[in-house]
């Protein structure tokens, strides 16, 4: 993992940033934090972070606002951190591209070994390079970039995935017509709930698919997982 990361922690309550910032500045992590959404909206205008970690009752707007400002920004890791625990809440702050959502009370060592995963993904991600950082998969009529995180159209449109999104795409994409299954779909995330990969693919669905809600590309396989239906071609 590289040091120095940057990571912004955004949330009303002083003891919550005191205490998530000190637990991640012992392990080698650059810390700053806000207590409002327009003061850490300037700061990320200013400078990208690494990884953002929001609570979604913040004084001045809904968290969930600045979630979908950071969604523009590529390659910002994004976890929610929120008293809300209502499936409802968690499933938005999934579905607007957040990659993980932790509930409060928490458990400040938890949330410093998701932190840790999700920017290792993020360096994974960063750290292509050579022939694997310039193949492309094409399959149906999209493109999809893994060093950029883009789906594009054959008609040119384009669309930009979170983290997670890319990597869930990705690992169907390299087992076409291939059945995997949620916890191999997971691999080592430690998602808040199963459905985070159910909220995930059907926003992926929502892309590529002609009708999302009757997939031809991406099928569910009741009881078992899913399965990538079409053929994929890598390109460089």
């Amino acid at each position: 993992m590289k040091q120095n990361r940057l990571i912004y922690v955004v949330d009303d309550e002083a003891d919550i940033c005191t205490l998530v910032c000190d637990e991640l500045n012992r392990f080698g992590y650059e810390t700053r934090s806000f207590n409002t959404g327009g003061r850490a909206a300037q700061a990320i205008r200013r400078r990208l972070p690494d990884l953002c970690i929001v609570d979604l009752g913040l004084p001045d707007m809904d968290g969930l606002g600045l979630v979908r400002e950071l969604c523009a920004h590529q390659g910002i890791g994004i976890m929610i951190l929120s008293g809300r625990d209502s499936t409802p809440d968690r499933v938005l702050g999934l579905e607007l591209g957040a990659d993980d959502y932790i509930t409060k009370p928490f458990e400040p060592r938890e949330l410093v070994a998701r932190a840790n995963s999700l920017l290792r993904r993020l360096e994974q991600i960063d750290n292509q390079d050579g022939e694997s950082a310039r193949r492309r998969a094409s399959f149906a009529d999209w493109t999809f970039d893994p060093g950029t995180l883009t789906l594009t159209r054959s008609s040119g449109e384009s669309e930009v995935l979170s983290t997670a999104e890319a990597e869930l795409l990705d690992s169907l994409l390299r087992a076409p017509r291939q059945i995997l299954s949620r916890d191999q779909l997971l691999g080592e995330r430690a998602d808040p709930f199963d459905r985070s990969i159910d909220v995930r693919m059907s926003r992926i669905r929502k892309k590529i698919e002609t009708d999302p809600k009757n997939p031809s590309i991406i099928k569910t396989i009741y009881g078992a997982g899913y399965m990538l239906a079409a053929e994929v071609r890598w390109s460089q």
